[in-house]
């Protein structure tokens, strides 16, 4: 872990090696079915580009959350509870969290936690100047590691997880339950979560949601590859891939690829791959769960659900877990 420090910020940096990244995306594409982690989504034009596809009129999941949120921030304000230590995985622009502190009661300090520094920075500094009286201490790490909590300079009462925007989905079951425990560890006994969950609804609600018709999700899958380009020198042609998004209703999930659309051969870290004509890269799984399956999920986690939001269709929820 490193420490720097801005005019306004101190940065506690565990940013994954090059190594890592390298070593990660080599044994994915090496898999029967290849896989690029989601995570690597991140770099700073991605995470651009993930704020734009909130925008998008197709990708309803920010538009409700953020809706239960306003009808029912003070609620959740109060199952909190003052002087917390707020914490969020993956906060990329901390949008929906400024909804949150503005009714929070003496929050004693905001951890944002990004794998994208640049971006991480910016929303932190951002916040910074927004909150002069709230403490930010921003963490650049994959979430999905473990990490060390900053501490903050006044005492907190507890440590909430903020996890919003159904994040959570992108992690296959046993995947979500490792995940789920390292975040109850983080929060400690007295501790809670606070976390999006998306639930399952119709086939094409969901599928569209994937595949905007401005295709900015299909510029934010094939900025992988422009990634691996530039900081694993491969040579993948983006224009012989495509996006492809379905939902597979069986396994209750979406499922995001990228497609060649011919027989070729790529370099990558000094590696040869060979892609067939239609051959798939799964590049996310995005989960969606109903209420008792998700209940069922946390408790192998440690777990309760002790409160659940949801708008009037039950498209979306935000729930509150506290350790059983």
């Amino acid at each position: 872990m490193q420490i720097s420090q801005t005019p306004s910020l101190t940065l506690h940096d565990y940013h994954p090696r090059a190594a890592d990244m390298r070593e990660e995306i080599l044994s994915g594409l090496h898999a029967t079915q290849k896989i690029l982690p989601c995570k690597y989504f991140y770099d700073m034009r991605g995470s651009q580009l993930f704020d734009a596809i909130c925008e998008q009129p197709e990708y309803y999941l920010t538009r409700i959350e953020l809706g239960i949120m306003e009808a029912r921030v003070a609620d959740m304000a109060a199952a909190l509870g003052p002087r917390i230590l707020l914490v969020e995985p993956g906060s990329g622009s901390s949008l929906k969290t400024r909804l949150l502190l503005d009714h929070l009661h003496q929050p004693r300090a905001y951890v944002p936690v990004d794998i994208s520094r640049e971006h991480l920075v910016a929303a932190a500094d951002h916040l910074n100047r927004l909150y002069p009286e709230l403490e930010v201490l921003p963490v650049c790490a994959d979430f999905s590691q473990p990490f060390a909590l900053p501490p903050p300079r006044r005492a907190a009462v507890r440590t909430v997880i903020y996890f919003p925007g159904s994040t959570i989905g992108n992690f296959e079951p046993a995947a979500a339950i490792r995940l789920l425990k390292q975040l109850r560890r983080l929060a400690g006994p007295e501790g809670g979560l606070l976390i999006g969950v998306d639930l399952r609804k119709d086939r094409n609600v969901l599928e569209r949601a994937y595949n905007d018709q401005t295709g900015v999700t299909a510029a934010f899958n094939l900025n992988l590859l422009r990634r691996l380009n530039r900081e694993l020198q491969s040579d993948f042609d983006l224009s012989r891939f495509r996006h492809l998004a379905v939902y597979n209703e069986a396994e209750g999930r979406i499922e995001m690829h990228l497609v060649s659309l011919d027989n070729q051969s790529v370099r990558i870290a000094g590696e040869s791959f060979c892609f067939r004509e239609d051959e798939c890269i799964v590049t996310e799984y995005s989960y969606k769960h109903t209420l008792s399956g998700f209940a069922a999920l946390a408790a192998k986690a440690g777990f309760a659900v002790k409160q659940v939001w949801t708008d009037d269709r039950r498209w979306f929820s935000v729930q509150y877990l506290i350790p059983n």
